[in-house]
């Protein structure tokens, strides 16, 4: 389920990132560029989950601190009052794209404060930086960041295996770093400042998933893949003696040192044949837990089997819980109970059919029971019961045959974890979620355990087009994997992703902007038609006819009133069709492979863009006639859309740093384009309603302007651009899709690649007509109230603090809006569960969309993290609006 992320990032980036100086092409001199930041709120349209989660990690020295990495978006902290994650790593800006992908990640159980990431997305030439180490000392609020001599892969083969990163657990500031592509094994003895090459590691690995592929994807080494301590061998400020490393080498999988890396040597008795995915070492025990898989993975793996190796003898034992005779899949996934020693867990991470298996031993594996059974085939009798209504589109609206069950019990399953504190607690990820249960030890009494997604605020989707229609939902979307949604709250997860059919990846999707109940998408499928059709704005699909050649999804324009419809897909030229696509004809005129759009106005008129051409049909899309234009970008890393509204306004983004890079605007159907010249480099375009007074719709874009990237706004027709969002909220890359809302003024919906659908919403309410009346968010503050303001942990320079504020009232609050001032000029640097803004001292946290609502004598909880120097006070008054609060 996770291919076709590595093509999005590839596809997108590749053009865009390329050493070199853009054209100096001059066109209004007058335009004017505004860097300061307006203040706006950034949230994600909740999809929950949607991609990979190969590594969980909890510190082992404090209770509720874990976190989660995911192959391309990035890392999570676990905030345990609200049962949801916090992203880390928005503020990895364009130019670092690659390091919103995340291979190693490791929490120092000395100082729980500090936290590491490994980042970076592929090996190979497809990501043009080398990879980092990130370290933070507030939990991941902050970074800083060592750039590392080679490149590492947080989305290449052989991800789920790990973790790659670890703290020595006696002495934190040793870490070990595992490197791919023949790099060796790491260290740093700086706490992750500056990292040196272990000499005299023998082993820098041998294994390949696909030794032919000349992109350098496949073909990689995937290197020394994980680093355990036997913390047992060490004391407090003392380096940790006994070291485990894993090396992909089917052959010599496991080395070990037993003088505090000073040499290392083979481990002799050990499996062969296998990659050690995992090494767990249960030190009170004694023993280090193996899972081996005849593969790398994450998808691969036919044959497996699960090893324990007694530390204190150098007694291998084979505690496989099948025969490996009987395994048709690898073992990956692996967990020991910390508080019970001798139970461990196992996953068969790449059974995809009929589903994924969890085992479980309690007497340190020599008996295992299974999550699920055949009872009569194919039939099954699980020791879990599965409730996904927080995320009800993981069933994939399916109604599988047994033994297949919906919704799985997941796929790709190389990351499972116990919580150290709490044996009734465990997590583990799959290809599009993360699940867990709270009641684990039901398995051992006969009984069933609940496994439910804990996703919330992990959102992992690749996005590939977006569309606000003037009607109907407020947000369609295209994306990788789960295909896409349509969102008509953008506070609630949809309860199903497009279907009838399901692409795996929708790659476009348009509406008939003056009857917004057409809806044409388009994506890619193993079997089956590669177009759909709905005429109720997205809610219902039907699958349209595909013309004979197509092998994908490609691009898709439909007519201004729905009537017909172009599209250009992969593996044959442009088509165009009158009603709903039950039969195709080839247009005339324009190249395969070229972008199509069609003008917002003009039902008949058509437009396509290919290779620094520009093309324009106005006889539906039965032929085209390329523009005399010259000048617009060589390559085809472009995105352009027309304008709702006026026939042949035209706005185009793209290119690349050799040649021509940057926007243009025409207003006579492409025939002839001025480019913006206070626009150095755009990516993508899209319009929003107009602010109050102007004539001409909010333009959006992804761009860099007056020398600095981000998410820029402009309300007079690009003569002048404020950016609107800022260093902390980069999210990678965001050049496949944008746009605003026509019904919103200030609102814009951001693609990434990684990290979901992005919308902004404004606090500027002069710009267009005020909030959005049915958004839950915006708040309605009054009534009366009571605050409990903690501290609940500080550190040099850096706090945490939790606020209860409680309604105590005789009425409903339908949303909530706290200020208060802080005596010490303390900062704030990250908020979960409310969303916030401070102007000098003063300080304003309203409700996000879930917790709008309290009841007259309930209340709701929020924290923050900050920055303070001196001292660090706690605020004397708190309002809710203008009702002073009573304090605790």
């Amino acid at each position: 389920m996770r291919r076709t992320r590595i093509l999005t990032a590839v596809l997108a980036l590749a053009a865009g990132l390329l050493a070199g100086t853009p054209p100096a092409l001059a066109a209004d001199s007058t335009a004017k560029v505004s860097l300061a930041a307006d203040t706006y709120t950034w949230k994600n349209a909740r999809i929950d989950g949607g991609g990979f989660v190969p590594g969980i990690v909890f510190n082992r020295s404090e209770k509720n601190l874990a976190y989660a990495r995911t192959d391309i978006g990035g890392a999570y902290r676990w905030q345990e009052s609200s049962k949801t994650w916090t992203p880390l790593l928005d503020s990895v800006g364009w130019d670092d794209w690659g390091h919103t992908g995340v291979v190693g990640l490791a929490s120092d159980a000395v100082d729980p404060n500090k936290v590491y990431a490994a980042v970076g997305t592929y090996t190979n030439s497809w990501d043009p930086k080398n990879g980092a180490v990130m370290r933070s000392s507030n939990r991941g609020a902050s970074w800083q960041k060592t750039d590392l001599p080679f490149k590492l892969g947080g989305n290449m083969p052989g991800r789920g295996m790990g973790e790659r990163l670890a703290v020595d657990p006696n002495k934190n500031s040793v870490l070990y770093l595992g490197a791919p592509s023949g790099k060796g094994l790491w260290r740093s003895t700086d706490s992750g400042v500056s990292w040196s090459q272990v000499a005299n590691f023998p082993n820098v690995g041998n294994y390949q998933q696909d030794p032919s592929d000349t992109s350098g994807y496949a073909s990689d080494n995937q290197g020394i893949v994980w680093v355990t301590f036997d913390e047992s061998t060490g004391t407090s400020g003392n380096a940790t003696r006994a070291i485990y490393v894993g090396v992909a080498d089917l052959q010599n999988s496991v080395y070990r040192s037993t003088d505090a890396g000073a040499t290392w040597t083979r481990l002799a008795g050990q499996p062969t044949g296998y990659l050690a995915h995992k090494g767990v070492l249960d030190a009170a025990g004694g023993y280090l837990y193996l899972s081996y898989s005849d593969k790398g993975g994450p998808y691969d793996g036919g044959k497996g089997q699960v090893w324990r190796y007694a530390t204190a003898t150098g007694t291998w034992t084979n505690i496989s819980p099948v025969a490996e005779a009987d395994t048709y899949y690898g073992f990956s996934g692996l967990t020991v109970d910390r508080r019970k020693p001798g139970t461990v867990m196992a996953t068969a991470y790449s059974s995809w059919w009929p589903d994924t298996q969890i085992f479980r031993s309690t007497d340190s594996g020599a008996t295992w029971t299974r999550a699920w059974d055949y009872t009569s085939y194919p039939n099954r009798a699980n020791r879990y019961t599965m409730d996904v209504s927080s995320s009800p589109w993981l069933t994939w609206g399916a109604n599988p045959s047994p033994p297949e069950q919906t919704p799985k019990l997941g796929w790709m399953t190389e990351s499972l974890e116990i919580d150290p504190f709490d044996s009734n607690r465990m997590m583990y990820g799959t290809g599009a979620t993360l699940y867990g249960t709270e009641n684990l030890t039901n398995w051992d009494s006969g009984g069933q355990f609940t496994i439910k997604p804990m996703v919330q605020g992990l959102e992992e989707t690749a996005v590939n087009d977006l569309a606000s229609p003037p009607s109907g939902a407020p947000l369609l979307s295209a994306l990788g994997d789960v295909g896409g949604f349509r969102h008509t709250d953008l506070t609630k997860v949809p309860s199903m992703m497009f279907t009838s059919p399901n692409f795996t990846t929708t790659t476009s999707l348009d509406f008939a902007e003056t009857n917004a109940n057409t809806v044409v998408r388009v994506g890619n499928l193993d079997s089956g038609p590669h177009i759909a059709f709905s005429t109720d704005n997205g809610a219902n699909w039907f699958a349209g006819t595909d013309p004979s050649g197509v092998s994908g999804g490609g691009t898709v324009a439909a007519a201004s009133d729905g009537s017909r419809f172009v599209w250009s897909p992969a593996g044959t030229g442009v088509q165009y069709t009158t009603g709903f696509g039950s039969s195709w004809s080839a247009s005339s005129g324009i190249p395969a492979d070229a972008i199509v759009e069609s003008d917002r106005v003009d039902p008949r008129t058509f437009y396509g863009f290919k290779s620094g051409k520009f093309y324009v049909s106005t006889d539906g899309g039965a032929t085209f006639t390329a523009s005399a234009a010259t000048g617009l970008p060589s390559g085809d890393s472009v995105r352009f859309k027309a304008l709702p509204g006026v026939k042949g306004d035209v706005w185009l983004a793209g290119g690349a740093t050799d040649g021509a890079y940057g926007l243009w605007h025409s207003t006579d159907g492409g025939a002839s384009w001025t480019k913006l010249s206070n626009v150095d480099q755009a990516d993508a375009i899209g319009f929003g309603k107009a602010a109050t007074g102007a004539s001409y719709q909010t333009l959006y874009t992804s761009a860099k302007i007056g020398g600095v990237r981000g998410i820029f706004r402009s309300t007079d027709k690009g003569a002048t651009w404020t950016r609107i969002n800022d260093d902390a909220h980069q999210w990678g890359w965001t050049g496949a899709a944008i746009t605003g809302d026509p019904r919103v003024y200030g609102r814009v919906y951001v693609s990434t690649n990684g990290r979901g659908v992005i919308y902004g919403d404004t606090s500027d309410t002069s710009g267009g007509g005020g909030t959005d009346p049915t958004d839950p968010t915006d708040p309605a503050p009054t009534g009366a109230c009571a605050v409990t303001y903690k501290i609940t942990n500080q550190w040099s320079g850096g706090f945490q603090a939790d606020v209860q504020l409680s309604n105590t009232g005789s009425s409903a609050w339908t949303g909530w809006s706290l200020g208060w001032a802080f005596p010490n000029a303390q900062t704030i640097s990250q908020t979960w569960n409310a969303e916030s803004t401070q102007s000098g001292s003063t300080v304003t946290a309203k409700n996000v969309g879930w917790n709008a609502n309290v009841a007259a004598g309930s209340s709701v909880s929020f924290g923050f993290t900050g920055s303070w120097s001196g001292t660090n006070g706690r605020p004397t008054a708190f309002k809710l609006g203008d009702q002073a609060c009573t304090v605790a």
